[in-house]
């Protein structure tokens, strides 16, 4: 059988950490520029109006924010008590933290007020 060692029978280490690695840069880039559709119809009338000074302070607070984002990232997802909790509690905190934006969001909007 795939994945199992032929001496004893354990699971072969390679074939394990290959379904606990996750996902690599290229696809993590796809779905980050397929969800992004969206943003096109936000940023288009504020680049058209910034101008060229505009647009460059938005793109260097742009990129300066993302690397600031993939290092906090990368720092707690690397430590032991943090990686732990995600694992176990990820799956039900990841909904409802983003289901908090968007009600923040939308309350601050004023969506409810209409």
């Amino acid at each position: 059988m795939a994945g199992k060692d032929h001496r004893d029978g354990a699971v072969d280490e390679e074939a394990e950490q290959g379904k606990e690695a996750g996902p690599g840069p290229l696809e993590v880039a796809v779905v980050t520029f397929a969800n992004g559709g969206d943003n096109i119809g936000v940023y288009v009338p504020v680049f058209a109006t910034a101008g060229i000074g505009g647009m460059g302070a938005y793109a260097a607070v742009f990129l300066v924010l993302v690397a600031v984002w993939c290092f906090a990232g990368t720092f707690f997802a690397t430590r032991p008590v943090i990686a732990q909790a995600l694992a176990r509690r990820g799956r039900i905190l990841l909904p409802l933290v983003l289901i908090a934006i968007g009600l923040l969001v939308l309350i601050e909007g004023g969506a409810f007020g209409l």
